[in-house]
Parts: structure tokens; sequence; C-alpha cells
């Protein structure tokens, strides 16, 4: 898939750069895009809910009358669950969510959502954002070159960009990622990828890489 490379004023330069069909223009498969988001999603849970069962509420441990000859119900203590202020049966106990996707389940969901962006025509290449300091104002005139700003953008970078990163921070719309991080979720959840022209020659190495 050729795909023209735009300047930061939104502008062609002239240079097109080529998505590789194994990574671009596959039959996405949706059903391991949805186990990769649920996985990831599951991850992030604290997991730290927890109530107190008898054993841990406060309240004596004496036995409230005695088992027979009293007329009523026989009784234990008064931090029996069924009186108020007692334990809780069955209650949620601190544990992790998290559960194991297989690395060819994951690979094939970054690769499926790659490759819908590719098909609704929402991904941008840019060549590479330089910045000498931090600037919000100046992302945000590149974004708005770009057509993107009223969107959620996600920024794709081949390397850590301390600058980028601190100016993405303030925008709530736009995010950035390495290619080495990046994950489904984020694929997903963003309306567009804005991807520097060095990333994409990083997928074109991965291919030729792959072929050799």
């Amino acid at each position: 898939m050729q795909i023209d490379v735009l300047d930061i004023k939104g502008q062609k330069t002239g240079r097109t750069v080529e998505l590789p069909q194994e990574i671009f223009g596959i039959e996405p498969n949706d059903h391991v895009i949805y186990l990769a988001v649920k996985q990831y999603l599951a991850a992030r849970r604290s997991g730290t809910h927890k109530v107190k069962t008898r054993a841990e509420v406060q309240g004596a441990s004496r036995k409230l009358h005695k088992q027979k000859g009293t007329g009523g119900a026989r009784k234990g203590n008064i931090r029996n669950p069924l009186y108020k202020g007692g334990g809780t049966i069955f209650g949620p106990k601190p544990h992790s969510y998290d559960f194991k996707l297989n690395r060819k389940v994951k690979d094939l969901a970054k690769i499926s959502a790659l490759s819908h962006k590719a098909k609704d025509g929402a991904i941008v290449v840019i060549e590479d954002i330089n910045m000498d300091t931090p600037k919000t104002k100046q992302l945000v005139s590149i974004m708005s070159n770009l057509k993107v700003a009223d969107k959620k953008a996600l920024i794709v970078l081949p390397e850590y960009n301390d600058n980028l990163y601190l100016s993405t921070r303030n925008v709530p719309n736009i995010d950035s990622t390495l290619l080495a991080d990046i994950n489904t979720y984020e694929i997903m959840n963003a309306d567009v990828l804005v991807i520097t022209e060095n990333t994409v020659k990083i997928f074109e190495e991965d291919e030729a890489g792959v072929e050799a």
C-alpha cells in the first residue's frame, strides 16, 4: 500500500512509503482483536476489592445464648453474617483479572488492528517531528495542519522523544507511543494513527528480514 509522506505543514513532500501488505493489508480477525483488548483492560484492573469475613470483623466471640431451651433459633456469636455488622459471606477478595494470551494471538490482533486502520484510511505518515523544546502549541498546530486535531490521534515513534512526549501530555486527545510498545488497545482506541517516516522504515526492514 503506497501512502504519501506529509510535512509538518500538512503538505505532500513528494515522497511515498510502502506499508507492508503483511501488516496493513490482511483480512482483520475481529475476534482476536476482542481478546487482546479484553486482556489489556483486564490487566489494568487493580483487583484490590476486599470485604471482611466473620473472622475479621469486630465483635465478641461468645455465644449469644445457649443452644437449646430458649424457644428461638440457635445462634453463634455477634459476628454471624446474618447480623448487622457481621462478616460477609463469599465476598470479593483481592485477585488479578489478568489472563494469558499467546504471543501469536497478540501479534495477529495487532496486525488486524493496523489493517483496520489502513482500510478505513485512518493512517497518516509524516516526516520526522523534530522539536527543540516541549511546545504543546506547536504540536497542536502540526496536528491541525494534518487535519487530525479534532480526532483522537496516536503518534507512533521509532524511539523515545522527550520533547514530543512532554508536548502531548497536556492535550487530551493526542498521545504518543513507541513502535516497540504499541498494543492493540491503543490502535483501536485511536481515531487516526500518525506514523513518522522513520517508523515506516522499521516496518519495511522487518518485512525484508522475514522474506530473507
